[in-house]
Order: C-alpha cells, then structure tokens, then sequence
C-alpha cells in the first residue's frame, strides 16, 4: 500500500467536523486536537488579502476559515478522499482551492507565492524538515508567516497505520532547523491541555526572512 492510500484508508475513517462550534460559529480555526480550545487565527496577524497555504489541509475547515476573513486560499493534501470532502464542504468560497498532492511534490511544481503557510498536524510532522522546510520557503514571500502544530515530543497519540514517520522535534530544535533553512524570529509555545486531558500541543510560528 503506497503512502497515499495509507492516508486516504486513514481520512476516510475520520469523524466529521461539527458544522457548529460552542461559540455558534460555523467557521473558525483550532490549533490542537481538542475541541473549542487553544488560540485561534491571531496567531497569523491579518489575513485578509494574504495568499494562504495549507499544507495537510483535510476537510478544508481551517483554511475555509481564514478565506471568510478575505484570506485567499490553496489547501494540499495528499489523500484524495480529503480533497473530495473540502470540496462539498467549501467549494461554493470564491478564493479557495484544494489539491490532492503530496507537499514536497506541490512545492517543487508551483510557481504560487504564499504570504502565509500553516500545517496543523499535517506535512511538516510527516516530512523531514531538512526536505520539506527549503521547499517552503522557497515559495514564501519575504516577511511571510509560517505556523505549524503537533504533539509535543514523545506524546503519544494516534498515528495513521503505515502513513509515515513523525519527525517530532523539540522547541530548541525547531529553532536550530528553522534558523538554518531561512527563517528567523521562531517562537515555540506548548499550550496545556484542557482539564482532564494529558497531552497538550506544540505551536511554532516563524518568519520568512
């Protein structure tokens, strides 16, 4: 079974998103793997007008979030199953695209610049950041923001059978790699997790230079 089918196998299993969060929003952006919880699209500054890429974009809610905020958007993902869900779900938001393609692969065709790229449990703790980090910035424009969540290092947490090896890092290192791949002014937050929960989430936010 090719990674993609591993993937796809994997998003076809998946939950849906709820259509309503606590607040009685429709849309809104989650950092972490727990409901109505964390910070939310502050962490990027203003959207509105920037070229927003998503990398392991899933349903697309995410990313459709920040196109409501006038952000325009193209979301990667790798499982075709992925793409189809975004698609019924978001394809009626002028400015939004989805692609079934593996990151490092999208990377090196595209000629788009990106203002803004995020990953939220997605390629960057997938891909080696040695591989896939130059890729990014390569197509970020000066100044730009990458953001990017996953477990803290050695969590543990469900992983999909045979999708790939999570690169985990600590903070120190996301800001060794980072730095050394073009990035500058790296900020690395572990937020808690909500009562009753044990593990909580790593955030880093980092700048194109």
């Amino acid at each position: 079974m090719s990674l993609a089918e591993s993937w796809d196998r994997y998003a076809v299993g998946s939950k849906p998103r709820r259509t309503v969060n606590a607040k009685g929003d429709t849309t809104w952006l989650n950092w972490t793997q727990y409901a109505d919880h964390g910070p939310n699209e502050s962490v990027l500054g203003p959207v509105a007008g920037r070229r927003v890429l998503e990398l392991g974009s899933g349903s697309g809610s995410n990313l459709a979030h920040l196109v409501t905020l006038g952000a325009t958007g193209r979301g990667v993902d790798i499982a075709p199953a992925r793409e189809t869900v975004a698609r019924e779900c978001w394809g009626h938001l002028p400015g939004l695209e989805f692609r079934t393609a593996e990151a490092t692969t999208f990377l090196s065709e595209t000629d788009e610049t990106f203002d803004v790229v995020l990953s939220i449990f997605g390629a960057v703790w997938f891909v080696d950041p040695d591989t896939l980090l130059p890729l990014i910035r390569s197509r970020m424009a000066p100044g730009g923001i990458l953001a990017f969540s996953h477990l803290p290092p050695g969590s543990q947490g469900p992983k999909p059978g045979k999708a790939g090896l999570r690169h985990d890092r600590t903070p120190d290192e996301w800001g060794r790699i980072l730095t050394g791949h073009g990035f500058s002014d790296v900020r690395v937050s572990l937020i808690d997790p909500p009562e009753g929960k044990a593990v909580g989430t790593m955030l880093v936010r980092a700048l194109a230079t």
